[in-house]
């Protein structure tokens, strides 16, 4: 039986994108495997010996070597996040709907102004804070660097526009005409919000509470300027741990964290759906 050249050119094609799917989930989850499996190697003599992959012997020995610094720190940094993406989505969904639908004068550079933190490097962002912090602290003699309300104001900085473009994404494409048979069938403008518009913005809320709280969890910059002894984030903790000393009990802490975001992740595919995120996601922008 005679095969087709289109059939064979079609299987080559199978097999090639199958091998490049496999090459990119291998690329992408190898050092994420390579983290767990050598967190879960036993205690040696040598402390070097147990960063080892694959593991000799598979012991949780590391993770009840846990320092009780990196538990405090990573519980701040989910707070911390958890308050970045939820001030983020207050703040960026007004704006989002002024930078929509006004017409003020100025709305491009207003635009421009959100997108800012996007464009400056989060280093900078970090030393402006810190003077900023200075001199209120100058100022009323209370200084917000080392404070939780010091970091949450600059992690609320670099997550809103996430919010912005998100949500402008969605509106941009929203048909007006339902909010308009909303009013013409009696409902207020707010209830015409809360129960037309929101409904249909919220994909796009939810991913950029998603972004922004992935952006504050692992930020570094900020952080380790308005950090302080005994009060920093999980990212700075673990930074400042790298350049000490480098212990296995690092991979078991990373391991932890791994599994905590996969957790939020599965648990935003029950509520929320991922795809309904990467839509929005993939269309992202402000203004």
């Amino acid at each position: 039986m005679k095969i087709s050249p289109y059939r064979i050119q079609k299987a080559i094609g199978r097999f090639c994108f199958g091998l490049y799917c496999s090459f990119s989930y291998i690329f992408l989850l190898s050092p994420i495997l390579v983290v767990i499996g050598t967190s879960l190697n036993g205690p040696t003599e040598n402390v070097e010996a147990s960063f080892k992959f694959p593991p000799d012997s598979l012991s949780l020995y590391w993770y009840t070597q846990i320092p009780e610094g990196q538990l405090e720190a990573l519980l701040l940094s989910f707070v911390l996040a958890t308050v970045a993406s939820l001030f983020g989505c207050l703040l960026g969904v007004p704006a989002a709907l002024g930078l929509v639908r006004s017409n003020v004068p100025g709305k491009a550079l207003i635009s421009a102004i959100f997108r800012a933190p996007l464009q400056i490097p989060a280093i900078v962002t970090g030393i402006a804070f810190l003077q900023l912090f200075y001199w209120i602290g100058d100022m009323t003699g209370f200084y917000w660097q080392g404070s939780l309300l010091g970091l949450a104001l600059g992690h609320i900085f670099i997550a809103t526009p996430y919010v912005v473009g998100t949500v402008t994404a969605i509106l941009q494409r929203f048909d007006t005409r339902l909010e308009e048979a909303a009013v013409i069938h009696g409902a207020t403008p707010r209830r015409a919000f809360f129960r037309v518009t929101l409904p249909v913005i919220m994909p796009g809320v939810y991913a950029g509470a998603l972004y922004a709280f992935m952006v504050s969890f692992s930020d570094v910059p900020v952080a380790i300027f308005l950090s302080a002894p005994g009060f920093v984030t999980y990212p700075v903790e673990i930074f400042f741990a790298l350049e000490n000393d480098f212990e296995p009990s690092l991979m078991a802490s990373a391991t932890l964290v791994i599994i905590i975001c996969l957790g939020l992740l599965l648990l935003v595919q029950k509520v929320i759906g991922l795809d309904a995120l990467l839509k929005v996601g993939g269309s992202r922008g402000v203004g």
